[in-house]
């Protein structure tokens, strides 16, 4: 015990917590690159890369600022819709949820060169916001029959760990032991000691050198229920500067300020039947989990547009990684129910009733190109058609040195690959009336060479867009209706259990959009 009391004191004086366990679904939940904004935008399934001309398109391409020939404000709201299915095992559940958003807001302010002769002819400034993903969600998952038990989890967070490292001091308090192990030794002894002091798990021998232990649970099957939550928005904010040249050429640069508002709370709840008469035994755990993420980043984007024609025209843009600092708060809830050797049932609470605060991490999400063509059609309209690829094996979690970023970035490498994103899009005039429609498609960031065989890995994402615009006089009201089809694969737990959950999703998403030329 003393061992345990001197590292305490040793570690108090270098850092405040051990890292949680990251994983590479939450890299992928920072990527996300859906990002809604205008209704105009989104009902083109955003291929404006080489057209320009609208708010959100600043955030694909920085140079779309400078084809607006006067000042431009716009602002976006609407309501987002995740529907489906969760399914485990043989089990499944429909899910259905709503909330309200806003989109996009910003807009931009333009100078006109008075010199006739000079080819630069305009630069404009402009500042926009776009929600890049919207997080929130619920799904459930009821009367799933598992031949696996929540036991493995803490049974394997315990193997090889010292019973003197996982249990309390004599007299300290469940809050005060589990805030002490978890700066001494980290997330996975926390886990392993939820464990032991809910008598979930024992030490094969009661003595400090232990680091073997056993299940209380007995084996069989287990009837689980498990539930997420999840709230919050990611965003960006856009700082942009844009210049035309000559007639036909744009240029533009976006500095842009990120950020991650995350928070998912997940429950299981498991019982059995299993075991014998007379036989001391944990019938019943409910586990409470939850996760709250914080980050702030930066990215900068360099764009060009090019009109090779009146009908014609080219566009390409260069995002830089995306270096983002990130907080996370994590706290726990632990129920047992329990069968003594006499079968009387008790209940034992094992609540720390603390946050864990960790230490800030960075995270450095991967570049991407996009080339972009369009053909416009004066007083008739345009077609347009995006090309995006991004390499999400080169994310980077850091310090490097850390052996647990360490691997895991080595994981990323393995598991990972190139996305190509296609987006299509159409306008089609009818005088004051606008009809629009798009189609976008993004492959699944997974290598499917590295998948196990026990493994399902993400699917690609589709959708399709429609809308109308109305023109009046310098004000235009836009409306956009998106559907995105997507399936994805979730582990309830990183080790023990870890089988996945399949949500096959619908986010539909309904904007409307007002802007104002001026």
């Amino acid at each position: 015990m003393n061992y345990k009391l001197n590292l305490f004191l040793i570690s108090m004086l270098t850092t405040c917590s051990i890292m949680y366990s990251q994983n590479i679904n939450d890299a992928l939940n920072y990527t996300d690159n859906s990002f809604q904004g205008t209704a105009r935008f989104n009902s083109m399934s955003g291929a404006f890369g080489a057209l320009g001309g609208d708010l959100s398109s600043i955030a694909v391409n920085p140079a779309g600022s400078a084809i607006l020939s006067k000042g431009y404000f716009s602002l976006s709201f609407g309501t987002d819709n995740k529907s489906g299915q969760a399914n485990l095992i043989s089990s499944s559940n429909n899910f259905d949820k709503s909330n309200f958003t806003l989109n996009q807001i910003g807009g931009v302010i333009n100078f006109e060169n008075l010199d006739g002769d000079n080819k630069w002819k305009k630069i404009s400034v402009g500042i926009s916001y776009n929600q890049s993903k919207n997080n929130f969600n619920e799904y459930s998952v009821y009367n799933v029959t598992n031949n696996n038990s929540i036991d493995s989890y803490f049974l394997n967070n315990a193997d090889g760990l010292r019973l003197d490292q996982i249990s309390a001091f004599e007299n300290e308090s469940i809050t005060d032991a589990y805030v002490d192990i978890g700066n001494v030794y980290g997330y996975a002894h926390q886990q392993a000691f939820l464990g032991y002091e809910s008598f979930i798990i024992d030490p094969v021998e009661f003595n400090d050198n232990n680091s073997s232990y056993y299940s209380n649970v007995p084996a069989g099957t287990f009837n689980q229920s498990y539930s997420s939550i999840s709230r919050g928005y990611n965003g960006k904010l856009s700082f942009n500067l844009g210049f035309q040249y000559d007639n036909n050429l744009y240029f533009g640069v976006n500095l842009n300020s990120h950020f991650i508002d995350y928070d998912n709370y997940t429950i299981l709840n498991e019982t059995n039947n299993n075991g014998d008469t007379g036989q001391f035994r944990v019938n019943g755990i409910y586990f409470e989990n939850r996760l709250s993420t914080f980050g702030e980043g930066f990215s900068a984007q360099f764009g060009m547009i090019a009109k090779a024609s009146n009908v014609l025209r080219f566009g390409f843009t260069f995002d830089t990684p995306t270096w983002y600092t990130i907080s996370e708060e994590t706290s726990q809830y632990l129920e047992t129910s329990i069968s003594d050797e006499e079968d009387n049932i008790s209940l034992l609470v094992t609540n720390p009733n603390a946050i864990n605060i960790y230490e800030d991490y960075t995270l450095k999400l991967p570049s991407k190109i996009t080339a972009s063509t369009a053909l416009v059609f004066k007083n008739f309209g345009l077609f347009s058609f995006d090309y995006s690829r991004r390499d999400y094996s080169s994310i980077k979690f850091k310090p490097q040195n850390d052996i647990h970023f360490s691997n895991l970035n080595q994981e990323i490498t393995q598991r990972l690959k190139d996305v190509n994103t296609y987006r299509f899009g159409t306008e089609i005039l009818a005088d004051r009336l606008s009809f629009r429609a798009g189609y976008m498609i993004e492959e699944s960031p997974y290598n499917s060479s590295t998948a196990s065989e026990f493994e399902n890995i993400d699917d690609s994402t589709n959708g399709f867009s429609l809308g109308l615009g109305y023109k009046l006089n310098d004000t235009v009201i836009d409306l956009s209706f998106v559907k995105i089809n997507s399936s994805k694969y979730k582990r309830l737990y990183d080790t023990g259990l870890t089988n996945q959950i399949k949500i096959d999703s619908d986010n539909t998403t309904v904007t409307i959009s007002v802007s104002t030329i001026f």
